[in-house]
C-alpha cells in the first residue's frame, strides 16, 4: 500500500481501507454502474475483505490494491457504452479501464505509487476474475479479488473455511441490496451476446446466449471446431 498506516471506514458494517484511490474509484465505478452493478462490486468488494483478514495466506496482500480491483472489476458493463469497445470480452474492458484511471488518477495526485506492477495486479484480478481454473492460482490480491466476487453467488455457506459469516453477509446486503442480481447479469450478458458475440464464444457469457438468445449459436465457434478445421498438412 502507498500508507503504513492507512486510513479506515466502515462500509456495510465492515472495517475497510479508505485512501484517495479507494475513494475515487468508488465514484468512478457509481458513474460507470447501473444500482444493480454498483451494490454487486461494493459486496464483493466487502465480501472479499471479511474473507481474506481471516485466511493467513491473504494476510500479506497490498489491500489498496485488492479493494480498487474488487470495486473497479465490473466496469465493463458500463451502461453509459463510454468503457465497453467492440471487440473485447467485458473482463478486459473492466481491466483495461481500470488501469487507465488509475494512470490518470496518479498524473493528477502525482506521486508512483501506481507503479507497473500494481498496475497488472489489478489489470488481472479483473480480467481474469471469470476464469476460475486460472484465478485462484494468481497472487494473493487477485485471489482476494475473486473470491469475494464469487461470494455474491454462492453465499457464506460456500465461503472458504466459512470465513464469510452471516452476520457479515446480511449486513453487508442490508446496505447494498442484491435487486436480483443473477436476472440483471442473464440480461446483461445477453445483451453482450447480441452486441459482441465474437467476444462471448470462448467464455461463460456463450453459454447464456445459447441458452436464451434467439439466432446465437456455440455451434462453429468452439475451440474444438477451430481445430478440427485446421488446415494444415499433417493435422489428423
Amino acid at each position: 500500500m502507498s500508507s503504513s498506516s492507512p486510513s479506515t471506514q466502515v462500509l456495510g458494517g465492515i472495517t475497510v481501507p479508505k485512501t484517495p484511490a479507494i475513494t475515487a474509484a468508488i465514484a468512478y465505478a457509481r458513474a460507470h454502474s447501473d444500482d444493480l452493478t454498483y451494490n454487486h462490486i461494493m459486496r464483493s468488494f466487502l465480501f472479499g475483505f471479511c474473507i481474506a483478514s481471516k485466511l493467513p495466506d491473504l494476510q500479506a496482500r497490498d489491500t489498496e490494491v485488492h479493494a480498487v480491483s474488487a470495486i473497479m472489476h465490473d466496469l465493463g458493463w458500463d451502461p453509459t457504452g463510454e468503457l465497453i469497445s467492440q471487440d473485447k470480452r467485458f473482463e478486459v474492458d473492466g481491466a483495461d479501464a481500470a488501469r487507465s484511471f488509475l494512470r490518470q488518477f496518479q498524473e493528477e495526485k502525482g506521486g508512483d505509487t501506481w507503479d507497473q506492477p500494481r498496475l497488472q495486479l489489478v489489470w488481472d484480478a479483473i480480467a481474469l476474475h471469470t476464469s476460475f481454473s486460472i484465478v485462484k492460482y494468481k497472487e494473493p490480491e487477485v485471489v482476494a479479488t475473486w473470491m469475494g466476487i464469487l461470494a455474491d453467488f454462492t453465499g457464506p455457506d460456500n465461503s472458504p473455511e466459512g470465513t464469510l459469516t452471516w452476520a457479515e453477509y446480511e449486513g453487508i446486503v442490508k446496505e447494498y441490496p442484491r435487486l436480483k442480481l443473477v436476472s440483471g447479469m442473464k440480461e446483461i450478458f445477453c445483451g453482450l451476446c447480441k452486441t459482441k458475440p465474437e467476444t462471448t464464444y470462448d467464455n461463460m457469457v456463450g453459454t447464456f446466449g445459447e441458452k436464451y438468445v434467439e439466432g446465437y449459436t456455440l455451434k462453429g465457434n468452439t475451440a474444438v471446431d477451430m481445430f478440427e478445421t485446421c488446415p494444415l498438412p499433417d493435422s489428423f
